[in-house]
């Protein structure tokens, strides 16, 4: 969005005219567009209604190193395209590639190098490996500002949790100095913030404390959305503890966790060339030289490490039916792919014969998880596709909830007011209605600890999903809320797309996953005040412990009536979950009996 707003600047154009962008949920482009910026999965989504894109006649993939799985799918699709369109351009660009694999992959196509314009960057490494980084850190950062000369720094953590913490710990030093040191500011950046707080990181430094003294500093603690995405004038310094979160997937328990993993070589030196855009800078690798050279070389490709039952269902879309030999650069590993393959069957996507069904052509029409489109698709049987509809663009965009260190038990106060017995799903459901009624009041969330920024973005997700909905003629239907059935329709609605992720509550107080049996805890965030003996939820957490989000409160006979395919006991491993759904389905069998 930034490029395509500084691009339409320089050309004199009108952005969404001439020069446009195109990402999930918003597409600002018009007739008149001839240079448009899109994400890879924005693409990909192309693709599926114009398999050969046609309207386009050139082609540039950036950051092609980073590998996502929407890179690494479009590979293999324009591989085959630019045979049948020889009029077609592409090119592949990057600044930390593996020249040969691609130069392979694309049978022997001719390389360009371009020298960059970087100004030397100087490269000191930690003497012995340091024991906590977050607390290096910001030593480092403390020990630039009182000795180096003047320049800003740029030091790269992971999550937001972290990167606040830094921020107050950064200012909290700053403090203890008083006006024995320059002024310093500290400055977050993640994906999360809202764009106001996103730009401060362009603004000038702190001036001098006095006329003649030396300028302020400032310091930007950030993901890695600073080591690619954009450049920031007077970053001289960069500290790089190492470290950054990567998605993680295990096949076996179907569980996608967020991994605090040593970075790449590739993705090491991406960090230090930040210090060197605009004039010669030092880079502090908090870590030893021996170390940097244990790193891989490349970050592993997405592909290999996460959940595909969206691209294999992108893919069938495509006409793709032999996954197995689709040219994918690396290929991703075969149990990953049958996981997928077994979701999407169980969900209705793909009959036994691996074919996509009808319902499985409209679940691809959405931009979501297949388990949030399955529910979309099955809501108007269960009275509540509004409700649904909002669940949908809630759990597709960030947290909505704000809960600062310094006012925990206020935001927690003001969530209460939100919060439904039977759980987070109908709690982020009454929050959303709340935002609404109020006139989606910036100071109104403000008060009552909402992430504004989060809830904007949901309801114009809405709108999107809404109008999908319309095109595919799926009825918009509710049910009235002081109904009885009201809570009843839309938790059954819920498990229609996420039966797999149930839970039972075991002797011990803690849960256990369907199929399994993995052992899970309830997040503390969640509203549920006590402790149901079936729940289901929405996302799987590995942090400090086995956590599972946005939980509700379930009836088990549902189960069995809604995905009698899945819970079908004979498949099941012995465990008290089966001996429990047992019991249930003998006395929904005598009851029908009676």
């Amino acid at each position: 969005m930034s490029i395509a707003k500084r691009v339409s600047e320089e050309m004199e154009v009108a952005l969404g005219e001439e020069v446009g962008y195109s990402i999930r949920f918003e597409d600002c482009c018009s007739e008149k567009t001839i240079l448009k910026y899109l994400t890879d999965g924005m693409l990909l989504r192309e693709a599926m209604t114009d398999p050969l894109l046609s309207m386009y006649g050139c082609i540039i993939i950036d950051e092609a190193h980073e590998r996502t799985i929407s890179t690494d799918v479009l590979f293999g699709l324009l591989k085959q395209i630019v045979v049948k369109r020889p009029d077609l351009k592409l090119i592949i660009m990057s600044a930390t590639l593996d020249v040969q694999q691609f130069k392979d992959y694309f049978d022997d196509v001719p390389i360009l190098k371009i020298p960059g314009r970087m100004f030397p960057v100087e490269i000191f490494y930690s003497p012995n490996q340091v024991e906590d980084y977050l607390v290096s850190s910001i030593a480092a950062v403390m020990q630039i500002h009182a000795n180096e000369m003047p320049g800003d720094i740029l030091l790269f953590l992971n999550g937001e949790e972290e990167i606040e913490e830094a921020c107050r710990q950064i200012t909290a030093e700053a403090e203890l100095f008083g006006n024995k040191i320059p002024p310093l500011v500290s400055i977050p950046l993640y994906s999360s913030l809202p764009p106001a707080q996103q730009q401060r990181i362009f603004e000038p430094p702190p001036p001098p404390l006095y006329q003649g003294g030396a300028p302020g500093r400032k310091v930007i603690v950030s993901t890695n959305i600073a080591e690619t995405s954009l450049t920031i004038n007077g970053i001289i310094y960069v500290i790089d503890p190492g470290f950054a979160k990567q998605k993680v997937y295990s096949p076996r328990t179907c569980v996608e966790s967020l991994l605090v993993t040593p970075i790449s070589r590739a993705s090491a030196q991406q960090r230090a060339g930040r210090a060197g855009r605009t004039q010669p800078g030092k880079a502090f690798r908090l870590y030893t030289e021996k170390a940097f050279k244990e790193l891989i070389p490349q970050t592993h490709p997405e592909i290999l490490r996460s959940n595909l039952s969206s691209v294999v269902l992108q893919l069938k879309k495509l006409g793709v039916d032999d996954l197995v030999h689709f040219d994918f650069m690396d290929p991703p590993p075969p149990e990953t792919l049958m996981r997928a393959l077994e979701m999407l069957n169980y969900l209705g996507a793909l009959d036994d014969e691996g074919n996509l069904t009808e319902l499985g052509v409209s679940m691809a029409e959405f931009p979501l998880d297949p388990q949030l489109s399955k529910m979309l698709i099955e809501s108007p049987k269960y009275h509540c596709s509004n409700e649904i509809l909002t669940l949908a663009a809630l759990l597709s965009t960030p947290n909505i909830y704000v809960r600062p260190k310094e006012a925990q038990e206020a935001a927690d106060l003001a969530k209460s007011q939100f919060a439904d017995s039977t759980g987070d799903h109908l709690t982020l459901l009454n929050t959303f209605n709340a935002y609404k009624y109020n006139g989606e009041d910036r100071n109104w969330c403000y008060e009552n600890y909402l992430n504004y920024r989060s809830l904007q973005a949901a309801s114009n997700v809405r709108t999107q999903l809404l109008k999908i909905m319309k095109r595919i003629n799926i009825p918009i239907v509710s049910t009235p809320w002081e109904s009885d059935d009201y809570s009843v329709n839309i938790r059954k609605c819920l498990i229609s797309g996420l039966f797999m992720r149930v839970a039972h509550l075991e002797r011990n107080a803690c849960y256990s996953t369907v199929k399994d049996n993995q052992t899970v805890y309830i997040h503390l965030g969640s509203s549920l005040c006590s402790r149901p003996e079936w729940v289901i939820y929405n996302e799987f957490v590995l942090t400090s412990k086995e956590w599972i989000r946005t939980v509700s409160e379930i009836d088990p006979r549902w189960l069995l009536e809604i995905a009698p395919q899945y819970f079908d006991l004979k498949n099941f491993p012995p465990c008290s979950m089966r001996v429990e759904l047992e019991r249930i389905q003998m006395q929904c069998k005598a009851k029908q009996k009676s």
